[in-house]
């Protein structure tokens, strides 16, 4: 088995310090936040900041609203959650390699972040790299073994989709079509990696059913919004919902995917250009858009 890259822990001295203050303010968690990550870790403080300034919004009005108010009493989850991170991101890592034939280079960053996601692939160091943050992970309640296992495969899954595209996935983000594509291809491969069926972001028992009764609909939807050029967060984002229901887009895409796969090896499937992306994934949400609801 090729050996594993390790994690690389952002968190645990911030744990440390976090535990130490008490029962702060948000806006105290904020001050101590921000002066740590300027000083430990700048690249990590640098990428989410500029992450919420490419999107126009305040991060300091959103982190002191929406993640450093219920922090402190989410220590022990984040802790469970770190350690879980450690136990599981070598085994992970080696399963991807194996699973997907490739070389993969990712280094596993652990931090305690301001709301830019449980999962993020992008790079750290100068590497292709998944950072994992504690704060959204257990606000999701993702702490638990199979949960955090489908997390990293996930976001392996983006590497390894970048690296079989030779280029960087946000040009195809920006597109909702491609934005379609992109995640669903990942969660192809977080099945592929784990070796089973895997929906790491499903809210309860009742999600997989919810979202094959409401296929046709969410096809639909999703496609009239891409051709519009409107937004298509409410199918992705952790702090947002279609109809109540989180995360359904991540069902939308891997049926897509599974789909567009047939006939075609993921080899391939990973390198399509943006224009036939488009042009595939609108074919295909017409038709499931056309179809009878799956229960």
């Amino acid at each position: 088995m090729v050996p594993a890259d390790p994690a690389v822990d952002a968190a645990g001295e911030f744990l440390e310090v976090l535990r130490g203050m008490g029962e702060p303010s948000p806006g105290e968690i904020l001050t101590v936040w921000e002066e740590f990550h300027r000083l430990r870790f700048p690249e990590l403080y640098a990428k989410q900041v500029q992450d919420y300034a490419s999107r126009g919004e305040d991060w300091r009005a959103v982190a002191l609203a929406r993640v450093f108010s219920s922090l402190r009493g989410r220590l022990a989850a984040m802790e469970e959650a770190r350690e879980g991170i450690a136990d599981r991101w070598g085994e992970v890592l080696a399963r991807a390699r194996k699973a997907l034939e490739l070389d993969l280079d990712g280094v596993g960053v652990v931090q305690v972040g301001i709301g830019c996601g449980a999962g993020w692939a992008t790079t750290y160091g100068g590497r292709p790299a998944v950072l994992l943050g504690l704060e959204a992970i257990t606000e999701l309640g993702w702490q638990t073994p199979d949960r955090l296992a489908g997390l990293i495969a996930h976001e392996l899954g983006h590497l390894a989709h970048a690296a079989g595209r030779g280029d960087p996935l946000e040009a195809l983000e920006e597109d909702p079509f491609g934005l379609l594509y992109v995640e669903g291809f990942a969660q192809r491969l977080e099945g592929e990696i784990l070796g089973r069926e895997s929906w790491h972001q499903a809210p309860g028992e009742g999600w997989l059913r919810w979202c094959r009764a409401q296929l046709p609909e969410l096809a639909c939807v999703d496609r009239e919004r891409a051709l519009k050029g409107e937004g298509v967060s409410d199918f992705f984002g952790s702090w947002m919902s279609y109809r109540g229901v989180s995360f359904s887009g991540y069902f939308l895409g891997g049926t897509v995917i599974s789909a567009l796969e047939r006939g075609r090896p993921l080899r391939e499937l990973a390198r399509l250009p943006l224009t036939e992306v488009r042009a595939s994934v609108d074919q295909l949400l017409r038709e499931l858009a056309a179809a009878s609801p799956t229960l």
